[in-house]
């Protein structure tokens, strides 16, 4: 999910098994009025359904149990999944360079050779990246990431797509000795 998709995620979004990304969060700044978080549709302008593995269902549960132990508001069907305490959007942009300040310790605390810098946008190129090298069909990662179409897929993670250069000479060459009897 982007980060705007997360922070209006709410928990009658979420299924048995699945997720309905349906709204995005982002912030609107108006002159001489200050900036404040305010849902619309989704990047591609329309929802999209993502299954879940049961870890993450367990992890999504665990979190709603928590929330309601703080306050019953926070697990309400309507209310938002990763909402502040008073159960109001947070600001993405400080979500954003909280993680920094997180991912920035964690590489202190490990080394910092052993851990690239990584911002919270790039966990969903990693996972395009890993999903698309596992040869996870190119629509499918497409339509989890609630791309307009595969092709914005294909153009964005086209040096991470299986094959190569070497591959596709083999290929034409085979097909060609084949081709010809040889």
């Amino acid at each position: 999910m982007r980060r705007g998709e997360a922070l209006s995620l709410r928990w009658r979004n979420i299924g048995d098994g699945t997720v309905s990304v349906r709204r995005s969060a982002g912030m609107v700044r108006v002159a001489g009025m200050g900036a404040e978080m305010v849902e619309d549709d989704t990047k591609a302008g329309k929802p999209r359904a993502i299954d879940l593995d049961a870890g993450t269902v367990a992890v999504l549960r665990a979190h709603r149990k928590e929330r309601g132990s703080m306050a019953l508001q926070l697990a309400r069907d309507d209310a938002l999944v990763f909402g502040n305490i008073e159960g109001r959007h947070r600001n993405g942009e400080l979500v954003s360079r909280q993680f920094a300040r997180d991912a920035a310790r964690c590489r202190k605390a490990i080394g910092e050779d052993t851990l690239p810098p990584i911002r919270l946008h790039d966990l969903r190129h990693t996972y395009a990246t890993l999903m698309l090298t596992a040869r996870e069909p190119v629509h499918v990662v497409s339509q989890r990431l609630g791309h307009a179409s595969a092709v914005v897929t294909m153009t964005v993670y086209a040096h991470v797509l299986p094959g190569s250069q070497r591959e596709a000479a083999d290929t034409f060459a085979r097909l060609v000795r084949e081709a010809s009897g040889a």
